[in-house]
């Protein structure tokens, strides 16, 4: 690892856990000189003070060291495909790609970008159609139990809405994976902005 990104990499810890360098400083029993010297890539930190920073950050010194961002296309391909686990199981398009992007978000390009898309659009298709399904049950609630759907109701009048959403979905998948696959940008939308 160059070192370079051993500095970055220990920036982004301290970063990610919301603490200031004079803190890291105090966690880690270090100086305060001596963490900006690390971050500012003046020294290399080996031996006990990696030591200390890791137990200070919440992982471990080989995490700190063996850290390194690569490209990797296909994952970024995959990923984006996993979302289609909606077909099975609709929670399955939030599951699958939650995981592939909580295990490698720091380790390869793109990934957290993607990855929050993804969610942000897998959890607002999923809330509209469970919203849907909670909106037809009541609606049809008295009816069905008396053997006639209310209202002159049709069954496509029923499904046709779901239909559209599922397709909805299945299409911006496959566009946006082709998107990906040509390192091209992707827009996954309407999405509700829970991850950020």
């Amino acid at each position: 690892m160059s070192h370079l990104n051993l500095s970055v990499r220990i920036k982004e810890l301290r970063s990610r856990k919301g603490i200031s360098q004079e803190l890291l400083a105090d966690e880690s029993g270090l100086s305060l000189r001596t963490i900006q010297r690390i971050e500012n890539n003046e020294t290399v930190p080996r031996g006990d003070t990696l030591k200390r920073l890791a137990i200070a950050l919440n992982t471990s010194p080989d995490n700190i060291v063996d850290w390194k961002v690569q490209e990797d296309q296909n994952y970024l391909t995959v990923m984006s495909l996993s979302a289609l686990g909606f077909l099975f199981f609709p929670l399955l398009g939030i599951i699958i790609p939650l995981t592939m992007w909580i295990f490698k978000k720091d380790k390869i390009m793109n990934v957290n970008d993607l990855g929050k898309a993804i969610l942000n659009f897998q959890i607002t298709w999923t809330l509209l159609l469970f919203l849907y399904y909670i909106f037809m049950i009541t609606r049809m609630f008295g009816g069905v139990f008396r053997g006639i759907l209310p209202n002159g109701i049709s069954l496509f009048g029923i499904i046709g809405p779901i239909i559209i959403l599922y397709g909805y979905n299945i299409i911006i998948t496959i566009i946006n994976t082709i998107r990906v696959y040509h390192k091209k940008s992707f827009k996954y939308m309407p999405a509700l902005r829970i991850l950020r």
